[in-house]
């Protein structure tokens, strides 16, 4: 999906405080979650996965087509921005942490005041500004502010997790109905973006030295007099989608806002062990089952991102299909959507390890089958909707077996409690800039192979660079990430003695505070 850090992703210092409870507070604290409040608390999530869908598909083709940045240029904005948001992300955590509780809790302020800001940010992004210099300063400065905003508001949205509810089944309900909606919000960002900018396509400009038969100039030619869209409508038309989607932003925040109620959250447990981020940091390298499980998802998250980054370049120009890229790429989102709950029956019955083999692995074959074929429509749409499956295992199993390597953790450090945020922001930190450095190197590749603004045929090299960035690169980092995963030590009879251990120490907390 386009964004695959959806869950949890904030610092240590962000979970609720400690304290001992009495009964009846512990009576009150359990109480539910009603339905109502998991769905606003849900809806939440959507701005995140609409704008990262939207960013991820076509960003990189807006700044070399309609904004017609050199590819080097284009690569120092996305590389820089999607770095920049990997920093951010403890920056942010840890002046949210100092932050004071007020009469709306403390994750609250941070997500209404920062989403105005975000929603101009966002907007501006889509602009093209009316002079020629300048131009790569104007969206790399308005990529990092809002990548800035957007984290004060997820950041304290995921935090917002350990704060509705101190009961553990109610968070993982609540999730469970987010995870829905952000799945839900890629396929939104997808469909919105790609069908306002698909009705509005400018004709490509004929470069007729890198065309060997007179009759395709004359072709595209012709096609290209048919057409009445001018480049000024499509960056209109650009407009247009960031200010739907926009809008759909500020409708989910005033939702979260207005729907859910931020609890000061204590835990029924002893003051436990105080580390610092940087003693955590160290703990948590020294945890051999973590290291193997976030470099495994490093490797086949870039598979992902740089297919993502390229794909829709990939089919404009290498498979000519011009017309119908934004229904193919909203194809593939449809079925990643459709088939969640299937590797979700698929990894209970089977198992994680077996379920990541299989899930990773099914995409590989078409990402070979895509480039080694002439172009044709219906054979693509067939390729988007198996990639569509691999997508979705790539989205949710992540997500599913970062708990299990954390329970390890607490059973092996049963002293060294309340970490739990780290695993989850430091993997949130390592696929965020794998994913600026691979559409770096993607859109600097492209400048070295001759990429040109808009032609309808790119040089030979150009087509040559894009089959690789969407098939051999991909296919090499699945290969790569499924050997490290082949020492991955946490199996399903592992997870089971871990469960029971941990219900062992949580009973004995129990015992201990009444």
């Amino acid at each position: 999906m386009a964004r695959s850090d959806g869950a949890e992703k904030f610092p240590v210092t962000l979970l609720p405080p400690h304290k001992l409870l009495g009964h009846d507070e512990v009576k009150k604290e359990k109480r539910g979650v009603s339905l109502c409040s998991k769905m606003c608390f849900a809806i939440g999530g959507a701005p995140y996965q609409i704008t990262g869908s939207a960013l991820g598909f076509f960003l990189q083709i807006f700044l070399l087509d309609v904004a017609q940045l050199e590819p080097f240029y284009a690569s120092i904005i996305l590389f820089a921005g999607r770095v920049w948001d990997a920093v951010t992300d403890p920056t942010v955590g840890f002046l949210v942490s100092r932050s004071p509780w007020t009469r709306r809790g403390r994750m609250m302020p941070w997500i209404v005041l920062s989403t105005p800001f975000a929603v101009l940010s966002y907007f501006l992004i889509w602009v093209v500004p009316p002079v020629e210099k300048g131009k790569m300063v104007w969206f790399l400065f308005f990529y990092c502010v809002f990548q800035s905003l957007q984290t004060c508001f997820h950041v304290p949205y995921s935090a917002l997790t350990m704060f509705i509810s101190s009961d553990q089944k109610e968070r993982d309900s609540a999730t469970a109905y987010r995870m829905t909606i952000e799945v839900l919000g890629t396929v939104l960002g997808t469909a919105i973006q790609g069908q306002i900018v698909g009705g509005a396509n400018a004709p490509c400009i004929n470069h007729t030295s890198f065309l060997n038969d007179s009759y395709n100039v004359m072709q595209l030619s012709s096609k290209a007099n048919a057409s009445h869209v001018t480049l000024e409508d499509t960056k209109r038309a650009y407009m247009l989608a960031s200010g739907v989607i926009s809008i759909i932003y500020v409708l989910c925040a005033a939702v979260l806002f207005l729907g859910v109620r931020e609890q000061k959250a204590v835990r029924c447990v002893k003051e436990e062990q105080c580390l610092s981020f940087v003693e955590g940091l160290k703990l948590l390298q020294k945890h051999g089952p973590y290291v193997k499980l976030v470099m495994g998802f490093l490797f086949t998250s870039l598979a992902f991102m740089l297919m993502e980054g390229n794909f829709a370049l990939f089919l404009t120009y290498t498979l000519g299909l011009r017309d119908d890229f934004q229904n193919i790429l909203l194809v593939i989102m449809v079925s990643g959507t459709l088939t969640i709950p299937l590797w979700q029956l698929f990894l209970t019955r089977f198992g994680k390890k077996t379920a990541v083999y299989v899930g990773i692995l099914w995409a590989v074959p078409f990402m070979i089958l895509v480039v080694c074929i002439e172009s044709s429509l219906i054979i693509t749409y067939i390729v988007a909707i198996a990639a569509g499956a691999s997508v979705a295992a790539a989205f949710l199993l992540p997500w599913s077996m970062l708990p299990d390597a954390v329970d390890d953790y607490k059973v092996q450090n049963p002293r060294s409690q309340g970490h739990e945020a780290i695993f989850y922001s430091f993997y949130v930190f390592f696929t965020k800039f794998a994913s600026g450095v691979s559409l770096g190197i993607s859109t600097l590749s492209l400048h070295f192979a001759g990429y040109v603004s808009r032609a309808c045929v790119q040089p030979d090299s150009v087509n040559l660079t894009l089959k690789l960035l969407v098939s051999a690169a991909p296919v090499s980092f699945i290969i790569l990430g499924l050997l490290i995963f082949r020492s991955y030590p946490i199996n399903e009879e592992r997870r089971s003695e871990n469960r029971t251990r941990l219900h062992a120490l949580l009973h004995d907390s129990s015992e201990e505070v009444f």
